[in-house]
């Protein structure tokens, strides 16, 4: 007799889980397909932006939007012991895509010609 084992229909994808970790820290404003919407999984009947979960040997990719009120750095480090733990260990390449400002600052920069406003 063969005893086929098959997922839980319930279970959450790992790439679901990472972008709910990724999302759920402050400093994130969200996730960011990356140049040419590239980071993504594709997931049945959708496309998850934002995280790509390699296979083998290949890193876990991240392009996340962040908020400016801590250090880039250092939340990038956060995010990549985070996930890296959620992965086994795995290599973890994030792109910060883009950055939050806060609408307070954002005459100040526009008025500076830092601030797209297409």
């Amino acid at each position: 007799m063969t005893v086929i084992v098959v997922p839980e229909p319930t279970a959450v994808p790992l790439a679901e889980q990472i972008a709910a970790v990724v999302t759920a820290h402050p400093a994130v404003a969200g996730l960011h397909g990356g140049m040419f919407g590239a980071v993504a999984t594709y997931l049945p009947g959708r496309r998850l932006t934002g995280v790509r979960v390699g296979e083998g040997d290949e890193p876990v990719e991240l392009a996340v939007v962040l908020h400016l009120d801590r250090p880039i750095p250092g939340v990038v480090r956060d995010l990549r012991r985070e996930v890296s733990g959620m992965c086994g260990g795995a290599t973890v390449d994030i792109t910060v895509a883009d950055v939050a400002v806060p609408a307070r600052y954002a005459t100040e920069l526009a008025g500076g010609g830092l601030v797209d406003e297409r």
